[in-house]
């Protein structure tokens, strides 16, 4: 690569921030007094040296010179555009600048040193590619300009530096920029040099670019979602105009503002409402939270949170009413009584409210279907003056329909407990879970586990709905939770509430409902007046002992509709004149066949305990209490196997109940002059009727036991007898449950003697006392007491036949 180098004497003539390169040529305003000195003394010194005058372009940055500067020449002395003086000068090449000197003229002169360099022909590979580099990035940016006529003479430069040079005319360099590249003498580092510029300069132009129509984008869709919401708007107030609503979000807002101020709500509520209501107000009419927020606060101001009726403290009153509208359930009765008194005295005592809670009720109505327990509800609210509302929890498996949704969900509601409160209008109704022993559970969670909380009276003060997610006081509910089995809910909801069994009605009872409550319902239901059909109590007696079997009074009521269709359907086909008295003897005619006879009305041999081996339990099944029947045979010494089996769907505890009476009978039949022998040698069949219905418990034993020392014994079991107890390896008789649900079950089945445990005899105070009075209860402590009993004495002191299996 050659330089040259010459000395050179030169006036300055300085630019503040301004640099001007080697190639280019600009014009000076010679108002400027150092412009004009400059320009002055370089004339003054051409006219002894022959060319054009010359100076020194220096760049003065801040007041400082720089080290390099550039000779120029000046062309032309004139007029600028403007009309004031100036002088046209052209840059010529690089100068070194040295120690200053003296001249003519008021100008600066120094000394320097011409250092330009030139690139040798022809010219290196690298560097034909920078050139052609930095020629394709000048067009591309002179193309984005509009400055087409100077592509053209750009791409016509060959000479490196003056192309390297050619880069001072661009705008977008800082006077730094330009400075390094006036102070690079090398022409290929130079042409590098302004190569990076460029292209750094494009990137910043390309991002500058995509964020200026990004901008623009987005400015253009704010613009046009504000053109399109406006009459959006526009056409809403037309609308609303049209409708006699003028109302804008606004005053919407304004209105949920005032309602929320005007609303009796506690003081936390409060605060969360006006929260809810700011987020409204600055949301948009079209952003799904508004219409979110508007939802909440709307069940927020439609929930009573206040609001509660005045209990009816007339205790004389609500059992009157109670009495009225259901007959027998004692014991809920008694408790509902025992619950108004003791609200009277806390509020006559200034007990209201203690510790946050109020004198609230969990109770638990558990008994067999079709005894009242949801229409029970339905009169403890009409006794104490309180709303009711009724919640069916029979196969609800979402946790949620309890606790409500979270409100991130779409679609989120509040849970049945609340809807519950906003739809009795009052915070202290009687809400009656219904079913809460078929509430079930799967991956959306346990409802019975959420329920733990409401049926707390210690921590249901403070509820917390998933949805509202403020606390709601359900201290004052009565809460009344309906269950057929007791063992289905599970214990820790269990113990929560207050356990009140209904057990099931007497045969009285049963009269009594049908014809206080069930014979006027169907008169109404079959288009029929009191007068124009009647039934007589024995009619009714007999529909409820033979034609039903049954703890409760559905089927009842059920046969009696049946019963006033029929008579309806005859007197329409005028088959039969009104009015009419239903007796007993017209049943059959008109409904047909008894379904249940008692055993003890049947002919003697028809009976199931005329032959050894059969007898009569007492089991406690989901629909109440039940007779059940227990046979016994023995195989054949040589067609079958010695050992037990067991048939009828029984449940390991029952299995159980087997073994033992059967090893209580191997061990002490000599003592019960048992022929015991027959037990070793050949196989024992005990089965259970009604197979396909699973059995299980241990008050089996004592009739198994009774059964296999029938069969063994060939006495028969007494019809009359019915029997329950748990038996052991000694023949203790133990304690069982549902003593009061057996025993009517008895009672309906016709038997007059029931055999039931020693230890189970206080559960006798339970039991009705006209049902009693038709009942001979044994109390026993032993096996051998019962099948005293049960058996009746062999016929003629004849040796027993023992009946063969087939």
């Amino acid at each position: 690569m050659a330089s040259t180098s010459a000395s050179l004497t030169l006036p300055v003539l300085p630019l503040d921030d301004e640099v001007v390169l080697p190639g280019m040529v600009v014009p000076l305003d010679l108002n400027d007094t150092e412009v004009r000195a400059a320009v002055e003394a370089a004339q003054a010194a051409a006219r002894s040296e022959p060319g054009k005058p010359r100076v020194l372009l220096v760049p003065r940055i801040d007041g400082t010179y720089a080290s390099t500067g550039v000779l120029g020449t000046v062309e032309q002395v004139g007029r600028l555009a403007d009309g004031d003086p100036g002088a046209l000068i052209r840059g010529r090449g690089r100068v070194q600048i040295g120690a200053g000197t003296t001249g003519p003229g008021a100008a600066l002169w120094v000394e320097g040193t011409r250092i330009d360099q030139s690139v040798p022909e022809p010219l290196p590979g690298h560097v034909t590619d920078l050139v052609k580099e930095y020629k394709a990035l000048a067009t591309a940016w002179l193309r984005k300009r509009g400055a087409w006529q100077v592509v053209d003479r750009v791409q016509a430069i060959d000479d490196v530096s003056a192309l390297a040079d050619n880069s001072g005319y661009s705008p977008f360099l800082t006077t730094e920029q330009k400075v390094e590249l006036l102070e690079t003498a090398d022409p290929v580092a130079r042409l590098k040099l302004a190569t990076r510029q460029l292209r750094d300069h494009l990137a910043e132009q390309d991002v500058a670019e995509t964020i200026a129509k990004d901008v623009q984008e987005g400015v253009d869709k704010q613009q046009r979602e504000f053109l399109l919401r406006r009459q959006l708007d526009a056409v809403r107030k037309e609308l609303r105009e049209l409708n006699g609503d003028s109302k804008d979000s606004a005053e919407e807002s304004d209105d949920y503002r005032s309602r929320v101020e005007a609303a009796d709500l506690p003081e936390k509520v409060r605060e969360a409402a006006l929260k809810e209501v700011d987020k409204l107000e600055r949301s948009s009419d079209q952003s799904p939270e508004g219409s979110w927020i508007r939802t909440w606060l709307d069940t927020v101001l439609e929930l009573p949170w206040n609001e509660r009726t005045e209990d009816s403290y007339d205790i004389q009153g609500a059992k009157a009413i109670l009495d009225a509208e259901h007959a027998g359930l004692e014991d809920v009765k008694e408790r509902i009584t025992e619950y108004l008194a003791v609200r009277k005295r806390r509020g006559e005592r200034g007990l209201g409210v203690v510790g946050g809670r109020r004198g609230g009720a969990v109770l638990a109505l558990v008994g067999p279907p079709g005894v009242g327990k949801t229409s029970l509800g339905e009169s403890v609210a009409h006794a104490m003056g309180r709303s009711f509302v009724r919640v069916a929890l029979g196969g609800v498996r979402d946790e949620a329909e309890i606790r409500g949704h979270r409100r991130t969900y779409v679609g989120a509601l509040p849970g049945r407990i609340v809807r519950a409160i906003k739809e009795a209008g009052s915070m202290n109704p009687v809400v009656l879970l219904d079913e809460i022993d078929k509430v079930g559970s799967d991956f959306r969670g346990d409802p019975a586990a959420a329920l733990l909380e409401v049926l707390d009276p210690a921590q249901n003060h403070t509820f917390r709905d998933h949805y509202l997610e403020v606390e709601l006081d359900l201290s004052d509910v009565v809460f009344l939770a309906t269950a057929n089995v007791l063992e289905a809910i599970p214990e820790a909801l269990l113990d929560r509430m207050e356990l009140v069994r209904l057990d099931g009605y007497t045969e009285d009872e049963k009269v009594v409902i049908a014809r206080d409550h069930l014979l006027p319902r169907q008169l109404e239901r079959a288009g029929l007046d009191k007068e124009e059909v009647v039934l007589e109590e024995s009619a009714l007696r007999k529909l409820a002992g033979e034609y039903t079997r049954e703890a409760g009074v559905r089927t009842l009521e059920r046969t009696v509709a049946r019963l006033l269709r029929k008579v309806a359907a005859q007197h329409e086909l005028g088959e039969r004149e009104l009015p009419f008295t239903v007796t007993d003897a017209d049943l059959r005619a008109l409904i047909g066949r008894p379904h249940h006879v008692p055993e003890s009305a049947q002919d003697p041999a028809e009976r199931r305990t005329a032959v050894p081996g059969v007898a009569t339990g007492l089991a406690v099944t989901g629909a109440g209490g039940d007779v059940l029947y227990v046979e016994a045979s023995l195989a054949d010494p040589e067609t079958g196997a010695a050992g037990l089996t067991l048939t009828g769907q029984l449940g390991d505890v029952m299995k159980e109940s087997a073994q033992i009476a059967l090893s209580f009978l191997r061990s002490h039949g000599a003592e019960l002059e048992l022929p015991v022998g027959d037990l070793k040698d050949r196989g024992v069949h005990i089965h259970f009727p009604a197979g396909a219905v699973p059995k299980d418990g241990p008050s089996a034993g004592v009739t198994m036991t009774t059964a296999l020392a029938s069969l063994l014994s060939g006495r028969l079991v007494r019809t009359d007898v019915a029997m329950t107890g748990e038996v052991s390896l000694t023949g203790r008789v133990l304690p069982i449950g549902g003593v009061k649900q057996k025993l009517l079950a008895a009672h309906r089945a016709g038997v007059t003697t029931v055999v039931i445990p020693k230890r189970n005899e206080p559960d006798l105070d339970d039991v009705p006392a006209e049902v009693l009075d038709t009942l001979d209860v044994h109390a026993v402590t032993d096996v051998r007491q019962v099948l005293e009993l049960a058996l009746a004495p062999a016929a003629n002191g004849a040796a027993p036949e023992v009946p063969v299996a087939a």
